[in-house]
């Protein structure tokens, strides 16, 4: 858990969503991905068990960021792997699951 890292992930996660919801409706749209999304899809993904079991959904929604903005410094996928990824799910739970998940495969691949 790194808060600098969660702070610059916050801001690149709404940069790739928009991004994404940009190119899905073909109209310039600045959009900003509520926590709640990125909680479930935390959840959803095989990165829930590797955190605290005593976590809000705020710190889940924190740790997502993080990770994300991680595997893109990292070079574990690119910018626009994250929005094709997103661009192509039917719901923003779905999309960041997806992501998640690829990124968790990048990393720790079995």
């Amino acid at each position: 858990m790194n808060h600098e890292l969660a702070s610059l992930g916050d801001t690149y996660v709404n940069f790739v969503y928009s991004l994404a919801m940009s190119e899905k409706t073909g109209i310039p749209i600045g959009k900003k991905v509520k926590g709640v999304f990125l909680a479930e899809a935390l959840k959803n993904s095989r990165l829930r068990k590797s955190l605290p079991s005593r976590m809000t959904r705020h710190r889940m929604a924190d740790a997502a960021e993080a990770l994300i903005v991680y595997a893109w410094l990292n070079g574990y996928v690119t910018l626009k792997e994250s929005v094709a990824i997103l661009e192509k799910a039917a719901t923003t739970t779905e999309g960041f699951t997806l992501l998640l998940e690829k990124i968790y495969k990048k990393i720790r691949p079995s």
